[in-house]
């Protein structure tokens, strides 16, 4: 048995189990708490993989917050939970900490039923502010004296979502705090004196008490004019928006802003945070911070590649990759580069995604086709309806989502592309268990929430040239709502690049005939019937295999056959059981008045949590040996029944 691997702890870091025992600590040991996380983070993250510039970027802000607010009493949210690593360590888990987005370990986002310090479920962008209110509000109308903290990044404040919970959180007169942490490398980073001083002198309880003390009698002195408050308000307003034009747009909203601040500076952000638990009403804390803080390859690199960058050697900076024997692509980038082929004959194609230029390989066309991409930030929603006004001018929009943030965007599919029947190609990415990131993450419910809707084409590729072939036919004219989704990962061509073919829509493929039992199979989970196809051929089972590329339309006339001739039939999908591919197979069966046999294999009515795909697969039950199990189980039972 391998020997747990124990990762050395800072002085002060080893008597740390929970933020009670953080608080012990005076203010000048902060700076080295910081040292001591940051140190951990890049030890284990180094070795383990997962999300690491964000969560680096915000070691200062995480210890200060725990330092002045009484968590779990007082409630912090994070949004995505991309930069919760430092948390997670505060809180009781830094011995868990290595077994972090490995299965049975640790979650890679603040999970509700992991810590009670995990006070709202995340993992999608720009919830943070809504959740915190919800709580705020909840707690007032209580009685309850806390503290909501909603921790969000600049990112996030691009989505919707995050407006109409800085829009309500406005009219409502509860403890909340957002704290910005702005790592955008377009702003300036220097701060200046000037700033923070203003910040110091705003957010001081001195200062704040006369000010409201100067409020009151402003009321009652006439010699201001007939609203003397109103005047005071204007002053105000002009000298923070001359020095602070961030100010404006939150304090419109009924927002009290403050900053921005340096978000390293972990003693005097804590002094910030200490004076704002004293500041009644919404609030907002700007804070400037460094993604990657702390490690120089990061911080001076691409902070895309830092995101997540898996295993890497902490002294170099030197990501470490696999073997360099020829291996397939990974679909997301066969999606990329077909794209681009695929615009050079077609004028009218244009890319969409939102702010996953890299994860969809989108930037391969955003660096040869700029004017025909667009990345449009963290808003999916809009993502959907902006491709659906270009679809009626004539253009042919590929909007690339990940599968689980197209679940943001249902409504706009349905009311402003399906209904019209626009011609939008949307290439759903991670379609199926995704591995590490886990429930949040996982694709799994798209072939269900798609198949439903009139007009929509819904299809899968089992391999590289399916893919290339079924987005050769997305672009044709007349297509409608088109879509075509992929699993996160790679494929299993190293020679993919092949002649683009159309594929007529509705149509599957016999990939092996055979006798008594067919396996139905959609989209990638085919290549699993291959592999299990080696055993039956040793065993000398003949067993029949279709790729039906389309859950929607089915191809009836292949399905018509299949019918007529096998008893039992198994259908395989990486994607929910209920209302999904194979729910589709039982509905052609019980429609037409058939009797076959059912075994539906795909992902259970249950959130899976993370792992590696080969390990979800097999705990899902539909990776090959399961396909080996469930052919021996159906010959089993009717070797049964006919002895019988």
């Amino acid at each position: 048995m391998k020997k747990k691997k124990l990762y050395l702890q800072g002085q002060l870091l080893r008597d740390i189990n929970s933020p009670d025992e953080l608080r012990k600590l005076k203010p000048n040991q902060l700076e080295q708490v910081c040292k001591e996380i940051r140190q951990y983070i890049i030890d284990i993250v180094s070795e383990k993989g997962g999300h690491f510039g964000a969560s680096l970027g915000v070691v200062e802000l995480t210890v200060a917050i725990h330092y002045i607010f009484e968590t779990p009493k007082d409630q912090l949210v994070w949004d995505v939970g991309h930069q919760a690593y430092g948390h997670k360590i505060l809180t009781g888990r830094k011995d868990q900490f290595a077994t972090n987005r490995i299965k049975n370990g640790l979650s890679g986002f603040p999970k509700r039923t992991e810590s009670v310090y995990d006070t709202f479920g995340v993992g999608h962008a720009s919830t943070s502010i809504s959740a915190a209110l919800g709580m705020a509000v909840a707690s007032k109308s209580k009685g309850e004296n806390k503290q909501h903290i909603a921790v969000i990044g600049d990112g996030s404040m691009t989505a919707g979502m995050a407006f109409e919970g800085l829009n309500h959180a406005g009219a409502e007169n509860t403890n909340l705090l957002v704290i910005l942490n702005d790592n955008c490398m377009s702003i300036d980073p220097a701060v200046g004196a000037l700033k923070e001083y203003l910040t110091d002198i705003s957010t001081s309880k001195t200062y704040n008490r006369a000010r409201n003390k100067i409020w009151k009698v402003l009321g009652k002195i006439s010699q201001f004019g007939p609203n003397p408050q109103y005047i005071a308000k204007k002053i105000e307003g002009a000298v923070k928006s001359t020095i602070l034009g961030e100010s404006n747009y939150f304090e419109s909203l009924n927002f009290r802003y403050f900053g921005p601040i340096d978000g390293h500076d972990v003693k005097h952000v804590a002094e910030v945070l200490n004076d704002l638990k004293e500041i009644p009403g919404p609030k907002i804390l700007h804070c400037i911070t460094t993604k990657g803080k702390g490690f120089k390859p990061a911080e001076k690199g691409d902070s895309t590649k830092w995101h997540a960058p898996g295993v890497f050697n902490k002294e170099t900076g030197e990501i470490i990759k696999g073997g360099q024997k020829k291996t397939p692509p990974k679909y997301q980038d066969v999606f990329g580069e077909t794209i681009i082929e695929l615009a050079k004959k077609n004028k009218n194609i244009v890319g969409i995604t939102p702010a996953m230029l890299t994860g969809s390989s989108l930037n391969k066309m955003m660096a040869e086709m700029p004017e025909r991409t667009y990345d449009v930030g963290i808003a999916e929603q809009h993502a959907v309806t902006f491709s659906a006004g270009m679809a009626t001018q004539g253009k042919v929009p590929f909007c690339n989502i990940y599968s689980s943030f197209m679940q943001r965007s249902y409504d706009q599919v349905i009311h402003d592309v399906a209904l019209q029947n626009l011609n939008v190609v949307f290439c759903l990415d991670r379609g199926g268990l995704v591995g590490a990131d886990g429930a949040t993450h996982h694709g799994a419910f798209d072939i269900a929430y798609f198949r439903c809707v009139p007009n929509m084409i819904v299809s899968a590729p089992m391999n590289e040239e399916e893919l290339r072939n079924l987005m050769y036919t997305a672009q044709l004219p007349n297509q409608g709502p088109f879509s075509i989704r992929y699993p996160r990962g790679g494929g299993v061509m190293t020679n993919w690049k092949t002649q683009l073919t159309e594929i007529e829509v509705g149509t599957g493929r016999e990939i092996k005939s055979g006798e008594e039992i067919a396996i139905l199979s959609l989209g990638h989970p085919g290549n699993f019937v291959l592999t299990a196809e080696e055993t039956f051929s040793k065993e000398g089972l003949n067993v029949a295999h279709y790729d039906m590329r389309f859950v929607k339309p089915l191809d009836e006339k292949l399905l018509h056959k299949i019918c007529r001739k096998f008893n039992a039939i198994i259908t395989i999908e990486d994607g929910c059981i209920q209302g999904g591919f194979g729910s589709a197979i039982l509905e052609f069966i019980a429609d037409n008045k058939y009797q076959n046999t059912v075994k539906r294999l795909g992902i259970p009515d249950k959130f899976i949590n993370h792992g590696t795909q080969e390990e979800l697969w097999r705990d899902c039950n539909y990776d090959a040996d399961a396909i080996i199990g469930a052919v021996h189980d159906i010959l089993k039972s009717k070797m049964i029944s006919q002895v019988g």
